[in-house]
């Protein structure tokens, strides 16, 4: 019969630790396990007695008007590439050179309309950077 299979001993967590703590510092740990991707108290504490790194999350409220238009714009441009799609379909599909005309017109007024919207998104990206630039650069002493 196989059993269960072993695993490495030196790797088991099989020491149990009590620890108390004043209620400023459980709060401080429930900060941590709010914002980091440790699920409990026991984990943060863990984590910093090992030296294990704890990964915290910052949500930034500021940028939910820009990511909703970012998505608007990528919403927009998709469905003009659709519609070029649709008419460089119907381009190849005519038979006379008016028809073809008149697809061609469509498809570049359509083009022009992305020519619009990737320049507002240029915009917001050059922004964007800025603000992020300049918090990641180093200070000149």
């Amino acid at each position: 019969m196989a059993g269960k299979k072993k695993q490495h001993q030196e790797k088991l967590l099989v020491h149990v630790l009590r620890i108390r703590i004043d209620q400023q510092t459980y709060q401080r740990l429930q900060q941590l396990v709010s914002t980091s991707d440790c699920r409990s108290a026991c984990a943060v504490a863990r984590k910093i007695i090992t030296g294990a790194r704890i990964n915290v999350f910052h949500h930034d409220d500021t940028m939910g008007p820009v990511m909703e238009e970012l998505s608007r714009i990528r919403k927009e441009i998709r469905s003009i590439g659709i519609n070029i799609n649709q008419q460089t379909h119907h381009f190849h599909g005519s038979k006379s050179s008016s028809e073809k005309w008149f697809y061609a017109n469509r498809t570049l007024q359509e083009y022009k309309k992305t020519d619009q919207k990737i320049d507002r998104l240029l915009s917001i990206v050059n922004q964007l950077a800025k603000k992020w630039l300049s918090k990641s650069e180093p200070e000149k002493r």
